[in-house]
Order: C-alpha cells, then structure tokens, then sequence
C-alpha cells in the first residue's frame, strides 16, 4: 500500500480504532433504546388492585365453591373502573365457574385455567386498563 511501514501501521491502527469506536457507539445507542421495564413495588401493585371476596356459587358436578380473587391492573384509574364493575366482575366469575366440575379443581393447573379466562373476559369489560394478573387468595371446595 504505502512504501513506509510506519504510515501503514498508522494506517492500520487508525482504521481499528474507527472501527472499535464505531462498534461502540452503536452497542451504546442500542442499550439506550430499550426501556428498563421494572416490577411494580407491592405498594403499587397494592393501589392498582381490586378484592372480589367470596364468591359462592355450585358447580356442575352438584359441588359447592368458595372463591375469593385479588385482581391485579395495570394502573390505579382500572383499579377504579373494576371497582365500580366489582358487580359484573362477579356475574362473569359465577358464570365461569357454574360450568365447571370439583375436578377442574384438582392441582394448580386447573385454577391456573380459570385465572386465564377470567383475565381475558374481565379484559373484553375493561375500557380505562387493563387486568394485568389474577391471584386466587382463597378456595374451598365442597
């Protein structure tokens, strides 16, 4: 290339630096662009969520169940909003569970069902948030 070998080891060296600089610049640029999403503080969750209490209904399977919900939201307007719906929120929890059998109860993943499909109708009602997590605080069965 050029007939000194000291302006090409400049040459080369200037060149990697570039290229390391430019490489840097773009990792910095690319961590900045993404949003650090944090976990609400139980404060927060505790502001934004709604207790629906037992819920007393039978099942299909001629069971009786006992069912009380902490209905987690994304922010403290649903929390209000789910609040003043607390009587079809509850329309919509009987009715879910009315078509269910006592075996439906039967390990973690039968509640986890429920929860799922609770959070998706409570979520077609919603119009200020959205329902973020159900939690089950209690359950009998009889």
């Amino acid at each position: 290339m050029f007939k000194n070998k000291l302006v090409n080891m400049m040459f080369i060296i200037l060149l990697v630096l570039t290229l390391v600089g430019a490489v840097a610049v773009v990792v910095i640029m690319k961590s900045k662009d993404e949003p650090v999403q944090t976990e609400p503080s139980i404060d927060e969750v505790l502001e934004s969520s709604v207790d629906i209490n037992d819920v007393t209904t039978n099942l299909v399977s001629n069971h009786f169940v006992r069912i009380s919900f902490k209905i987690q939201t994304n922010n403290k307007k649903a929390a209000e909003e789910l609040q003043k719906r607390e009587f079809q929120a509850k329309d919509i929890i009987i009715k879910e569970l009315s078509d269910m059998k006592a075996e439906d109860f039967e390990g973690k993943e039968g509640l986890k069902k429920l929860e799922t499909n609770l959070k998706a109708q409570l979520n077609q009602l919603m119009q200020e948030g959205k329902v973020i997590k159900i939690y089950t605080t209690s359950k009998v069965l009889q």
